[in-house]
């Protein structure tokens, strides 16, 4: 089963870069041959939220929410359940001074 990992993190909270570093946590995962893709994004001031309303495309700088707590990053895993996933999410760096939701895809 495939999931997603939206890696999120505060941005007022000071974490030491060595802390935050996800490289031996992607090698691992790379090594084990769960994690499918993954990519750090843009800060959220490099956002545009898109919406329609009616027949009118609304743009609007920065991130949707008003918040310090922003997805910083994604990745897709494949694992056999729900505990791997967790197992894996856990063990992400900003897991320990952030979050990491884990999603289901929908499978067709």
């Amino acid at each position: 089963m495939r999931y997603v990992m939206f890696v999120c993190d505060n941005d007022s909270v000071g974490v030491p870069m060595e802390d935050a570093d996800p490289a031996a946590w992607v090698r691992e995962m790379d090594g084990r041959g769960v994690r499918l893709q993954g990519a750090r994004l843009r800060p959220g001031s490099d956002a545009t939220t898109v919406r329609v309303r009616g027949d009118e495309v609304l743009l609007s700088d920065g991130p949707f929410a008003e918040t310090k707590e922003q997805i910083g990053g994604f990745d897709l895993i494949e694992c056999d359940n729900l505990d791997e996933a967790i197992e894996i999410a856990s063990k992400h760096p900003s897991a320990r001074f952030g979050w990491v939701e884990v999603r289901p895809l929908w499978e067709e």
